[in-house]
Parts: C-alpha cells; structure tokens; sequence
C-alpha cells in the first residue's frame, strides 16, 4: 500500500491479509475484529497536538456480528471493541509513518463511556490525536482518541499506547 490521506474498506482489508507495506509489516486485523470500514483521514502534523490524526468510521446495522452475543435481548456494542478500533489507528498510523514492526497494544491511561452503541445508532466517527512517537528499542505511539455516535461523543481515552515490535522481540516475549 502507498501512503495517502484516507483508505477504502478494500485498502484496509488489504493491509490485514498483506500488511500495511508487504508480509511481515504491520497488520490490521480483518473482519469481524476489523473495527472501521474506511480511514476519511490520516495526516502527520494535524490533530490537537499537531503531531498527527486519524479519523476512521463503522457503519452501523443491527446484523453485526457483536449484536447477536452482547446482550441477547439486550443488544450493545462491547465497549472494548471501540476502544481496540482506537488501538488499531494508533498502530495503524505507526505503519502509515514507514515505521517497522507488529503492533500490540500495550495499555490506556484513562476510559469514559458516557453512552452505548446500540443497533439504532446509524455511524460511529473514531479519531485520534497522536500526542507522542518514541522510537529506540522499540517503536511507541501515545494518543488520545474518542469514539463519536450519531454526532455524540460516547468514549473518550486518553494515553492510548501502542507499540511496534520485530519478530525476534515478539518471540522473545513469548518465551518469557
């Protein structure tokens, strides 16, 4: 994939199957973990902290896979799928940066929900701010991001980090 300002549905499912630059890149995952349908913006210097942004968007329909298991009767969106679309933007924007490596999430400083994403929401909005990049050992993005429901700022989190790792580090860690 090249860079650009924004991604189709097909582009990111791309990036899942090959990685963003090819196998052995950094990789979205797909469907139904995949948590955004399109990328409407990436960029290196905008954002609150002018460090960078990504906005990416879910169409929403009561077919959704997560509908039909949490909660029968009773159906919403688990909070920590929107939460890990936050996640996969932060490793996504790494990878978009030409940095090298697998993403993981590595943790948040701070969540708030204030409201739910039920089947008769119609577009959830996602956007992150990226307020930092480390690179050394390991690659680090820190953002802060929130997910908008119909217009309505439903999630908020702050110190989203995520980190990009190389195989031998990956198997390293799994042998600890």
């Amino acid at each position: 994939m090249k860079q650009k300002s924004s991604y189709t549905r097909e582009e990111l499912l791309q990036c899942g199957m090959e990685g963003f630059a090819g196998p052995g890149t950094a990789q979205l995952p797909i469907p139904p973990m995949l948590m955004f349908e399109r990328v409407t913006k990436i960029s290196r210097d905008g954002g609150q902290n002018g460090r960078g942004e990504v906005s990416a968007e879910l169409d929403i329909h009561p077919k959704l896979w997560f509908f039909e298991c949490h909660f029968p009767g009773d159906p919403v969106m688990p909070g920590c799928l929107g939460l890990d679309a936050l996640w996969q933007m932060v490793g996504f924007f790494l990878t978009w940066s030409g940095l090298p490596g697998r993403g993981r999430a590595l943790g948040c400083g701070e969540v708030k929900f204030s409201g739910q994403v039920t089947p008769e929401i119609h577009l959830i909005r996602y956007e992150i701010d990226i307020r930092r990049v480390m690179t050394g050992r390991l690659t680090l993005g820190v953002a802060d991001g929130r997910l908008i429901a119909d217009g309505r700022k439903i999630y908020e989190a702050k110190d989203l980090r995520v980190g990009l790792f190389s195989a031998s580090q990956l198997n390293a860690g799994a042998a600890a």
